[in-house]
């Protein structure tokens, strides 16, 4: 090879190695671009929303046209780190609002809300406290009034008044409204969805107590609402009959959904879930939407991965702060069930829920009433 050659060859590789610094430079740009921008709308919270006046109350679930999850006009977060892979115990506490609705596969942006927690992620805490709200407390929903001549309602039917565009608007600024509740983002899922997750894992590992657990119902006496004592190994359609009981209390049933929470919790450690990753994505599939981008999502994998499994807790509001009774649903044209409550006193709740002083969170004490912890 010629001197001449040699400089030729040498300068087409730098040229080379600059174009291909170059393009790396772009696509990681454009990864971190993408990797901040919401996976779905964001929350018009607490001033933006405005239903329209169009608008009908439609509680029952209704056939969605196609939705597609990622919204890339949305505007960025300013507290967002500049890279994903930052240590995920740097980022400011996060609170949010997981929604589990109870319609048809495909349909997870309608129907009521069959569970409402709040859930508080401590990133330098390393910790995680879900609060659970009761579906029939009788509350305050904005926007409605104009339209059912009401403004009060069950609070599981803020997500179905604001469906499909602002469902999950509308149920945090209920939780505002009456109880105080400050939300920074939001995950719904449909509850049907949750048994092919569990399916795809393999199935889940519990402990039924002393007593067992007896599902049936006078007009279902069916040997599939039966849950025995002792080790359980339940499928993904077991496991959603477990966390749906409905012939007990509300609260006897957040500790169901508390078990089988603390068991997924458990089952995502093993290793060899990561093969099973296909068919969990898959399961998900249009049955999910939330306003996380990539990045916080890969933040909470990330804390997932570091924080100590019994620094994940499970609460509800004190039971005696709960009085049954019914009152005259104007939409239904009829009485129905609910419960009576002091607002104040649950409002202080959350308060105290959201600045980290409620429950106890330390592993050395005994848990609170209503508070469980995964072992």
């Amino acid at each position: 090879m010629t001197s001449a050659q040699k400089t030729t060859l040498g300068i087409l590789s730098t040229i080379a190695c600059i174009v291909l610094l170059v393009i790396l430079y772009i696509a990681s740009q454009v990864y971190q671009d993408w990797s901040r921008l919401p996976l779905g709308p964001t929350l018009a919270y607490p001033t933006e929303l405005q239903l329209p006046a169009t608008w009908t109350a439609s509680p029952a679930p209704i056939q969605p046209t196609v939705f597609a999850t990622r919204a890339p006009t949305l505007t960025l977060e300013t507290d967002t780190p500049s890279s994903p892979f930052l240590a995920c115990n740097t980022r400011p506490t996060m609170t949010i609002l997981a929604i589990g609705t109870d319609v048809r596969l495909g349909e997870h942006r309608y129907g009521l809300t069959d569970v409402m927690r709040a859930i508080r992620v401590d990133f330098q805490g390393q910790r995680v406290t879900a609060l659970e709200f009761p579906r029939d407390l009788w509350v305050k929903i904005p926007e409605i009034e104009g339209n059912l001549k009401t403004d009060h309602q069950k609070l599981n039917t803020a997500y179905a008044y604001g469906s499909p565009d602002f469902g999950p608007s509308l149920l945090a600024r209920t939780l505002k409204l009456n109880f105080g509740l400050n939300t920074d983002h939001y995950i719904v899922a449909n509850m049907n969805v949750f048994a092919d997750v569990i399916d795809a894992l393999g199935g889940l590992d519990v402990t039924i107590p002393a007593g067992g657990i007896d599902g049936r119902t006078s007009t279902d006496r069916s040997e599939r609402l039966v849950f025995p004592e002792g080790p359980q190994h339940l499928n993904g359609q077991q496991a959603l009959t477990l966390a749906r009981m409905r012939n007990v209390s509300v609260f006897a049933r957040a500790e169901h959904q508390n078990m089988v929470m603390c068991a997924v919790r458990k089952k995502v450690e093993n290793p060899s879930v990561i093969l099973q990753l296909p068919g969990i994505i898959n399961s998900f599939m249009n049955n999910i939407q939330t306003d996380l981008t990539p990045e916080q999502i890969s933040q909470l994998a990330c804390l997932g991965t570091q924080m100590p499994r019994n620094n994940i807790l499970f609460t509800s509001f004190p039971r005696e702060l709960f009085k049954s009774a019914e009152v005259y649903d104007l939409v239904l044209d009829q009485d129905v069930f609910i419960w009576e409550a002091d607002f104040d006193r649950l409002r202080s709740y959350v308060s105290q829920f959201q600045s980290g002083t409620w429950p106890s969170s330390s592993p050395l004490e005994t848990p609170e009433p209503g508070t469980s912890r995964c072992e």
